[in-house]
Order: C-alpha cells, then sequence, then structure tokens
C-alpha cells in the first residue's frame, strides 16, 4: 500500500460522491463511516448529512462520539431514533440477528433521507469486510441497495485508517465497535436488561483505559475479553476489585475474564464451532471470584 495509491482511491471516491446531488451517510462515529462523511462532505458541503440511528443497542457513549466526530469534520449530523426490540425476529437473536438490525436501522436512514429529499444512503462498509467471517449484516446493505463508496474502491480497513489520519481525524486508530447485541451468545433473547448491564459493565473498562474490550453476557454471568497485550492489566489487583464490584453491581451474578483475550464474534455460531474444532478448550479463568490483596 503506497500513499500515491491511498490518495487516488481517495480520490475517485470523492468524484464519485461528487456527482450526486446529496447523500446521507449512516454515520456510527467510527473509522469507517467516518471517513465517508469527512469525503462526501469534502464532496458535497452542506448537501452531505451524517445520521446516527439510537437504540438500546447504542452505547451512549458512542453516540456522544458520533456527534463530537460530526462537528470535527464540519458536517451536519441528525439523529433518528428506533427499536430493535419491537421485532420479534432480532429479540430472538438467531443466527441473523445482525441482518434483521441492519435492515430496521438502514431503512430509518432512507425514512431520515426521503424527508430531507436527499439522493441516497451511504454507509461505511469497506472492501476488508466481506472477508472477515459471519456478516448477515452486509446482506441487508445489498438488499437496500445502499452505496459503499470504500467498499466500491476496494478500500481495505488499513487504506481507511490511512485517510483518516490524512484528515486528522480523531477516530483513526479508534477500535471496532459492534453494537451491544454482539455480547449476547447467540440463541439467547436480547432484552433491555441484558443491554443496558452490558452497556455498565463495559463502562469500567472504558473509565480504566482499556482499548479493545467486550463484556459477553452468558445469561446472568460476565466474560470480560481484553486485547492480549492488555490482558496483563486486566489482573491487576486493583482493576480485579474494581470491576468485581461493579459489574456485580450491574446485575452479573458471576465475572470472569477470557484467557484467549478479545476475538470479533466469540459468541456468534462461527465463533462457537471454530472453538469446538480447534485443540484447546476455551480458558475462563474466574480471576475476580476471589479476593486479591491490594498493591503497595
Amino acid at each position: 500500500m503506497s500513499e500515491r495509491d491511498v490518495a487516488a482511491k481517495a480520490d475517485a471516491v470523492r468524484e464519485a460522491l461528487a456527482e450526486r446531488e446529496s447523500v446521507l451517510i449512516a454515520f456510527s462515529g467510527g473509522v469507517d463511516s467516518s471517513v465517508v462523511a469527512a469525503l462526501a462532505y469534502e464532496a458535497l458541503g452542506e448537501n452531505a448529512v451524517a445520521c446516527t440511528a439510537k437504540s438500546e443497542t447504542l452505547p451512549d457513549a458512542e453516540l456522544d462520539d458520533a456527534k463530537r466526530v460530526a462537528e470535527e469534520i464540519g458536517i451536519e449530523h441528525l439523529t433518528v431514533e428506533f427499536s430493535e426490540l419491537d421485532n420479534p425476529d432480532f429479540v430472538a437473536n438467531d443466527d441473523d440477528r445482525c441482518y434483521h438490525c441492519r435492515t430496521m436501522r438502514l431503512g430509518r436512514m432512507y425514512e431520515a433521507a426521503r424527508n430531507r429529499g436527499i439522493e441516497a444512503v451511504c454507509d461505511g462498509t469497506n472492501a476488508s469486510d466481506p472477508g472477515e467471517g459471519h456478516r448477515p449484516g452486509l446482506r441487508a446493505v445489498e438488499e437496500l441497495e445502499v452505496l459503499s463508496p470504500l467498499l466500491a474502491h476496494d478500500i481495505t480497513k488499513e487504506e481507511v485508517r490511512a485517510i483518516a489520519d490524512d484528515y486528522d481525524l480523531s477516530v483513526a486508530d479508534k477500535p471496532s465497535m459492534a453494537c451491544l447485541s454482539s455480547r449476547i451468545p447467540t440463541g439467547l433473547e436480547v432484552t433491555e436488561e441484558r443491554l443496558s448491564r452490558v452497556e455498565r459493565a463495559e463502562t469500567i473498562l472504558r473509565t480504566w483505559g482499556f482499548e479493545q474490550f467486550r463484556v459477553r453476557d452468558h445469561d446472568g454471568l460476565a466474560r470480560i475479553e481484553v486485547a492480549p497485550e492488555e490482558l496483563d492489566r486486566a489482573l491487576d489487583p486493583d482493576f480485579v476489585r474494581a470491576a468485581r464490584d461493579h459489574l456485580k453491581d450491574a446485575g452479573f451474578d458471576h465475572v470472569t475474564l477470557d484467557l484467549h483475550g478479545y476475538r470479533t464474534g466469540s459468541v456468534s455460531p462461527a465463533a462457537e464451532a471454530d472453538a469446538d474444532a480447534g485443540d484447546d478448550d476455551l480458558l475462563v479463568d474466574d480471576v475476580f471470584a476471589q479476593d486479591y490483596p491490594m498493591r503497595k
């Protein structure tokens, strides 16, 4: 990947967007949608609008980030609301949960676009996404004919981050952040109670400065995943005590640390099948079930 090649791809996206009268970007505030928003704003000015869909599965911290990054870019930012919990297929949490979620979310985007007389809806799907395992949400993108300029111009995740860096976006190195329902194992119903306690649980990891993390909700058992390079910090006695108390207060009965570390989609059927096919059993150490001496 050369800087010249990345710059040429970014130029191609800007030129393609400039041919549109107006676009609405499905905007999460993550690096992918932020790059699309920045390119669209440069190409179309006030005829480009960023839109974030607020629901029970979106952490408040992520909505705050989206507002902040939109302001950083200079693009107009809309917020629409909906509830995935109104859809029984989503609540059932089967293998197509992300498909149902993305269909509803993008449907609200199209409604917002029509209300504003905006021609097209764009998203941040990049060229690396189709090869990242089980991604039913991409089927919704195709069915609804959402524009994916990063994918259309073969811009990979690494190249997206390079473009974000060129634009000096604060989210250039931001880790991927899936919706809160991704923390609930397939087959276990998605409820407001489970979503709420996951969000409360993850607040403690964010407060302690962890960068890549998830708290998986196994029906009252919290399984904490952090990036492998952050595992030592997760075993710090001070953090152990704080996390144990905070997660119990959030409503979890037991708190564990996954010694494999953070893995995308570790509660999806594909991930579970991969784990079953491996040589090692899943290592989960209930390090929070005992008292640790405080460091001196």
